[in-house]
């Protein structure tokens, strides 16, 4: 399965509204799992069986919770039983498909 998700703090206090030091405490979660995985600059993707991964998220969340008076989980998941390798996979798919129209646009 593939999970995106995305956790912040809110009622942190700070003037600026920054959560970056929060969203790092959730990243070295992820990174640590030793899970497939991608951030970038809106969501963490994380690949990975059922369990281990929403293990990863829950850790993750709990992780930002010092950070604020309340936290904010955002996830979507593609679930599909007997695939792998598919944070990559969706990519070079997505850009085989554009380079193939590409191609085509020359006729």
């Amino acid at each position: 399965m593939l999970v995106a998700f995305s956790v912040a703090p809110s009622g942190t206090g700070r003037a600026d509204g920054s959560v970056h030091d929060a969203v790092a405490a959730a990243v070295r979660i992820v990174r640590e799992s030793g899970l497939p995985h991608r951030t970038t600059s809106m969501f963490t993707e994380i690949e990975g069986e059922w369990d281990e991964v929403m293990d990863v998220v829950k850790r993750a969340t709990e992780a930002v919770l010092p950070f604020g008076s309340r936290v904010s989980l955002l996830l979507k998941a593609d679930i599909r039983p007997g695939f792998a390798g598919e944070l990559d996979g969706k990519i070079e798919r997505l850009e085989n498909a554009l380079a193939e129209s590409d191609l085509g646009e020359g006729d």
